[in-house]
This record gives structure tokens, sequence and C-alpha cells, in this order.
């Protein structure tokens, strides 16, 4: 659990970071209202048994950071930066997302999160690109995660290429699912700032990464991703289009969910915007209850932004 005066250091140095224009009147009522989020959140997560982390960056312009360090495991929250990499692959060897690939049901892991083993029983598989993508950011399966980072881009080669989008070292990803099930312990090196995240998710929805159709199949999916339905999106109101990707982690041997994420984009009728990252690490309660506090966390930033 991270103590009052590291968290106050954390604000601290967030807002120096969100302070370096010239000061002026404007900047002194907007430094104001951060402070008056800020504090929020940290009544929110005060005496709360776990690391809780937030970053969003409103109309692409204004970030707001709480607790940023780079250490929270990113857990299925890495299948967004694997569909990135996917997908720019694609485009270098002018493939489409229909194009297919053949899986022998034999290899893939009948004992891990696999509604694509569920939903597919016969001996040899044949699905294209777009339907396995869509499967790891609709679905979060990790037999699919497992068999792209094998057959068209590595973790490490994805590490690789998302660093061209974010140069920051803020996050890293080393292992793949399997390697994590494997060795829980892993899931503490693939890992991520919830600011490099947020940033992440904003370059999707207000830059141009890939192919425009590849990228506005990312896009689809998140929006059609309903897992993690009672943390970010249990804090919006109706009216709110609302995109995300989520990630949960294993019981720790301490008896802590090593994390509960979620991380996506939000767009008001107003026509306002931001994307928000909110990570709890080693949550010493269920998940449950981890996941009530992150509806807290973003009804506090709904309000924020739109008021």
């Amino acid at each position: 659990m991270t103590s009052p005066k590291l968290l106050v250091t954390a604000i601290a140095v967030s807002l120096s970071l969100l302070s370096c224009s010239p000061r002026s009147e404007n900047t002194d009522t907007s430094s104001k209202q951060n402070s008056i989020l800020q504090d929020e959140l940290s009544k929110i997560t005060e005496g709360k048994p776990g690391q809780f982390g937030m970053a969003i960056i409103i109309d692409n312009t204004d970030t707001i950071t709480f607790n940023n360090s780079a250490d929270y495991p990113l857990m299925s929250m890495f299948k967004l930066h694997e569909a990135i990499a996917v997908c720019h692959t694609l485009d270098t060897q002018t493939t489409e997302l229909d194009s297919t690939l053949t899986i022998k049901r034999s290899d893939l892991d009948p004992e891990t999160w696999s509604p694509m083993f569920k939903e597919h029983t016969q001996d040899h598989i044949t699905m294209s690109i777009g339907e396995l993508l869509a499967y790891i950011l609709i679905h979060s399966d990790n037999n699919t995660s497992n068999l792209l980072f094998d057959r068209i881009v590595s973790a490490p080669e994805t590490d690789r290429y998302i660093r061209n989008i974010l140069p920051e070292d803020d996050f890293q990803i080393r292992y793949t699912e399997s390697e994590m099930k494997a060795d829980h312990s892993k899931a503490y090196e693939n890992r991520s700032s919830p600011l490099s995240y947020a940033a992440l998710v904003n370059r999707v929805f207000t830059d141009s990464l890939v192919s425009h159709s590849k990228q506005e199949h990312i896009k689809q999916m998140m929006y059609d991703c309903h897992t993690g339905a009672t943390r970010i999106a249990a804090g919006l109101p109706e009216g709110v289009k609302f995109a995300h990707r989520t990630g949960s982690g294993y019981t720790n041997s301490s008896g802590e969910v090593t994390a509960v994420n979620d991380g996506g984009y939000v767009t008001l009728p107003s026509g306002r915007h931001y994307s928000i990252a909110v990570f709890v690490k080693d949550f010493g309660g269920t998940q449950e209850d981890a996941e009530k506090i992150i509806a807290q966390i973003s009804k506090a930033v709904y309000n924020f932004v739109a008021n």
C-alpha cells in the first residue's frame, strides 16, 4: 500500500509536470481545479489495501495523473499493444485482416481463459486475423493472444514497435499469457504507468498508427468490449460512449490480487472526450471491491471533465 507521504509526493510531481507553461490567471485556475480532482482521488483511495494509479488526457491536450509510477502489471491490457503491433506487421506485409490462419486445436491450452477454444471444437480451426483480433480485444482470449505472438509478432517485437509510439520508458512487454501462466511472477514484468496506457489509447483514437481500416477495426473492437462493466463504465452516465480494454491479475503469494485494471476512451454528448487508465496493484481484497473503487474514480473523473 502506498503511504500518504508518497501519495502526496506523487501528486506534487504530477502538478509540477502540469505547470510547465508561464504562470497566468488561467493556469492558476487550472492547477487549482486539478488539485481538487487529485484530492478527491486521494480520499477515495485512502486506506484502501492496494496501490492505485490513474491518468487522463482531456481533449487531447490536458493531462492529469495520480500515482503515476511504471510498475503496474498490465495483464490483458497488453492485448491492445499486441493488436496494434499485429496490424503494423500486416501493413508491412500488405496483408489484410481477412487473411486467414489455420489453427490446430490440439495446440491450444484448454485450461486458460479462451472463449475461442470453447466455441470452435473442430480439430483444425480456420479464422481470419480480424476475427482473432476480436477475440483478444473483445473477449481477452489467452489462446488467441499466444497464437498471434507466435505466428505474427512476438512479445519483444511488440515492445520494440510500441516504443516508436511511446518513447518513454514507462512500459514494458516481455512475456506471453502462457509464460505468465507458467510463472505468475512474470506478470510484474509486463508493466506500465497509467499515463503510458492513457497515451496509447489517446493515440489510437486521435492519431494514425496503422492503416485506416485496421485502426478502425481496433477502435470498434474496443467499443464492443463488455468485460469489466463494473469498473470505469459503472462510473459513467447513460449517453456516454466508452471504448476500452481490461486486465485482471492472479492472486499472489500474499493473497493479494496482482492487478485490476481498465483503460479506454470516453466521449461525452457535448463532444468532449478523454482517455483514461485506472490501475490497481496488489489489492488486498476481492476483485469486486477493487472494481467498486475504480467505478468511484471513474465517476469523479467524469464529473470533473463534464463540469
